[in-house]
Order: structure tokens, then sequence, then C-alpha cells
């Protein structure tokens, strides 16, 4: 079952038309790097537009869909939507083009800001780079638009109606409950993620886990502690605070093609008796986890 945190706050967005910008009144640059994130390592794959495989444009059409925004199929039809940005004037959120192909618009990204943009990109997948990159971005750069505006600060009330954390983990909350399982020194709150600062609550475990390569920050050097977590990216957590093995065959599951990039992690914890999906053949790669799930997963590691 695939849970659509964001559908319901951006229910009210108007359609655009080529030259119309949305006004994501609700949706923060936070939203749009997190959504984006979250398909970090997805390999590429020619006209693909699911979790299996993105193509560039359909990996832009899934990102802005999750956001309530609907974009044209392909890299060259979105680049007739929005209006023109100046490269000097982009902003977290805009559709950045190049032209890989000698013959007009061939690819885009997402700019998430600091010249960077996430994309998906042959060889690599779901990953960031550089727009300024010098030996390859940017002297295919083409131009940017903007089709969605986005508010710079996250609001209290947007995260309160988008997620329920009394149900779903934070990223936070995986730190603390990895940290209280692996009985980690939490007593050093000084990480080098810039938007943990060493007052915030959980500060002390997302430092511990980041000493021990369990979590990485995101191209900003965020770790947003306030975001979920999927069950495809606990898999990987966990596989890797717990040095976990394959235990015997290659467990699969039908929601996790063995191109998926967490198909290896997913399996690994079915082998070790953690998990066996969703109980219908799924093991809900795209789901948020919930905190009774990974207290869940924690308990049968530690048996």
């Amino acid at each position: 079952m695939n849970k659509k945190w964001l559908l319901p706050i951006f229910a009210s967005f108007m359609l655009f038309s080529t030259t119309h910008i949305n006004t994501a009144e609700a949706a923060t640059k936070d939203d749009v790097t997190d959504t984006a994130s979250k398909y970090l390592g997805i390999p590429y794959k020619y006209g693909g537009t699911t979790t299996s495989g993105f193509d560039c444009s359909g990996f832009t059409s899934k990102v802005f869909s999750d956001l309530g925004i609907q974009l044209n199929r392909t890299s060259g039809s979105q680049y007739q939507q929005g209006n023109a940005v100046a490269k000097s004037d982009l902003q977290v959120g805009d559709l950045v083009f190049f032209n890989t192909s000698g013959s007009g618009i061939s690819h885009v990204g997402i700019y998430i800001g600091n010249g960077n943009m996430i994309h998906s990109q042959t060889g690599q997948g779901v990953s960031y780079s550089s727009v300024n990159d010098p030996y390859y971005w940017a002297s295919r750069y083409v131009g940017a638009k903007r089709v969605a505006t986005f508010d710079a600060q996250q609001q209290a009330e947007v995260k309160k109606a988008a997620i329920d954390f009394s149900v779903y983990a934070s990223r936070a909350e995986v730190a603390v409950q990895i940290a209280k399982a692996l009985n980690l020194d939490t007593s050093n709150t000084t990480t080098n993620f810039v938007d943990v600062k060493p007052t915030n609550a959980n500060a002390g475990a997302i430092a511990a886990v980041e000493k021990l390569g369990i979590f990485e920050g995101d191209a900003n050097g965020k770790f947003n502690p306030s975001s979920p977590i999927t069950r495809a990216q606990i898999a990987k957590v966990l596989v890797l605070a717990f040095g976990l093995e394959n235990q015997g065959e290659t467990v699969a599951f039908n929601d996790v093609p063995q191109n998926n990039w967490a198909s290896n992690y997913v399996s690994i914890l079915a082998s070790n008796g953690v998990t066996n999906g969703d109980g219908d053949g799924s093991f809900g790669t795209d789901e948020l986890l919930k905190i009774k799930q990974l207290k869940v997963f924690i308990e049968r590691i530690q048996q």
C-alpha cells in the first residue's frame, strides 16, 4: 500500500498552463528536497516512470506528482512548461535542462540549491550532481523553468498536516532507536549536519549514527531529522547498522525487482527473519515506515 503522504496537503493546487506558475503554498523547499531524495539510488531505466527505474523526466514527473503538481512526460515537453529562469536566479524546485544528445533538450533535473541538482542519470540512477560541473553538465546546460514556487520556511502546521509522527518514524526517531539498540555513546551532540544543532533533543543519537556511517546527509549537508523514511530506506539503514548478511537464498518480493537499488538490503532483512513483507508478496518499498514497524524490526534483529 503506497502512502501518498503529501497529496492531501496539495489537493487545492491549481493546474498550470505552459505559462502559469503554481504557487505551492503548503509546500516548502525542504519538501521538494526531501521528496526527491527519498528516491536516491533508484537505477536509471529508459522510459522508466516507477521505483523499479526512472529516466530523467520520469523522475521529475514522479517527484512533482508526489507534490501534487502535474508535469508533461518528456524533458522536451517539460521545457515548454512554466516560466524561464536565469541561471543566477535559480531556486529550489526549478527544473534545469540540458542538451546531452546534440539535438536539443534531452535531460532534466530538479535544482536543490547551492549549485546542485538531483536527477536520474544513466549509470548512476537518482543521484546528486553539480549544475556547474566543468567536466560535463556546465557545458550542456540549456536553461531552467519554474513551474511552481515553494515557501522558503518549514511551517509547523504543514508538517503536522503532512504526516503524523506519532504513527510514522522520522529520521531522528530512527537514529534514536538504533543508538539505543546498539548502546551507542550519545554524549557528543556535535554533528556535521547543518540542520542539527547541539541543542537538538536528538543530536546525540544523530551524531552517534553519523560516526558509524549509518546515515549520510543530503547534497546540502542536511540530516532532515523531521523527514519520514521509507521501508526501502530503513532496510539499508538496518543492514548497515547491525552488519547483517544474507543467510541463505535470495528472498524476493513482487515490488522489489532485482535491479531495484534496495533489492539486496530487503533480501538480507528477509533472510534474517526480520521482515515477511506486507503479506501479499510485496515489501512496500515506498511505504513510509511506522514506529511500531521500526521497533519490531529491531526486536527481531536483536533476537
